[in-house]
Formats: C-alpha cells, sequence, structure tokens
C-alpha cells in the first residue's frame, strides 16, 4: 500500500510541547488511534473518516482537513499552523452544523 501522502504537512504538539509533523493518512490514523485524551464524538467520528482514507474510500485532502480541525479542537495544533489555517475552522463549523434541526415555524 503506498501511503497517502498529505499535500501539506499538519504540525502539531505531541508529549512534553514537542512539535510533530504528520505527513501522511496512516500518521495521522496512528496519532488519532493512540489519542489519550477525553474520546468525544468528535474523536470517533474523524478517527472513522480516517479509516475510510484508509480504505480509499475518502480523499487524503479530506482525511488532512479533519485532522486539523481535531487538532485545532484539542488545542494541539501548532501555533504556525493556527495562524495559516482557514479550513480546520470551517471543518469544525461544517461539523457542528451537521447536527442542527431546522424547524419550521
Amino acid at each position: 500500500m503506498t501511503p497517502k501522502r498529505f499535500t501539506r504537512p499538519v504540525q502539531v504538539i505531541v508529549g512534553l510541547g514537542f512539535a510533530h509533523e504528520v505527513s501522511s493518512v496512516m500518521d495521522a490514523y496512528q496519532l488519532l488511534d493512540e489519542w489519550v485524551g477525553f474520546r468525544s464524538p468528535t474523536h470517533a467520528d474523524t478517527l472513522a473518516l480516517f479509516r475510510s482514507a484508509l480504505a480509499d474510500d475518502e480523499d487524503a485532502e479530506t482525511a488532512r482537513l479533519a485532522f486539523e480541525a481535531f487538532a485545532l479542537s484539542r488545542g494541539i495544533l501548532a501555533a504556525e499552523e493556527i495562524e495559516s489555517s482557514g479550513a480546520a475552522e470551517e471543518w469544525m463549523t461544517a461539523y457542528d452544523r451537521r447536527s442542527e434541526v431546522v424547524v419550521d415555524g
């Protein structure tokens, strides 16, 4: 299996504050799978998306945006990534809105 590389790596903070570059679907999947923080529904959805990406049902860039959004929501996205990333916020907004109920009034 060829690694599905991101067009642009995502820098996250791991361990005791060390920057770590995540550059592929597999790298991000491993980080998500080994996540020791709170495993929220967002974590489960992001992990499921990565399983789909590994099975070629989802493209690497969609997975990268989801990972970037997850990292931002958990406070582990490196500072330089936060400055340049509007995509993560867009993904989180779309994710949050997916459960909104429209009530006709």
